[in-house]
């Protein structure tokens, strides 16, 4: 493992979990608007490759879900949307479906982001 790799592991391992999910979300947008620009430039295999990394990154995003709470029934009515219409966008090479879950995974992100703020804002109260 070279220099950088390390360094990208150990950034990683010493954030808390709220500021992972955060960059779980940004991954995925990132992957959703790197494929969205694979299919304009008619780079199929670099479009499959992109939705799948998305896919993934839901797939993690659903299995950190504790379902004992209404909220995270919620939150994983909406992932299995954004895995579906992620599907269907690598199945079509569409992009309606990928503007579709990116504005989903976006919200959600900026909704996360807002949380960790004023949950942290209350902290140091």
């Amino acid at each position: 493992m070279d220099a950088a790799a390390r360094y990208q592991e150990e950034v990683i391992m010493t954030k808390p979990p709220e500021e992972l999910t955060l960059m779980l979300y940004d991954g995925c947008i990132r992957f959703i608007k790197l494929a969205m620009q694979a299919i304009d430039e008619k780079k199929l295999d670099k479009a499959n490759e992109n939705i799948i990394k998305a896919e993934n990154i839901i797939t993690e995003l659903m299995s950190t879900l504790d379902m004992s709470y209404e909220i995270s029934k919620n939150l994983m009515s909406l992932y299995d949307f954004v895995y579906r219409w992620l599907i269907q966008a690598n199945l079509k090479k569409d992009k309606k479906y990928l503007q579709e879950a990116l504005e989903i995974v976006q919200d959600l992100r900026n909704t996360w982001a807002e949380a960790i703020k004023i949950a942290r804002q209350q902290k140091n109260k």
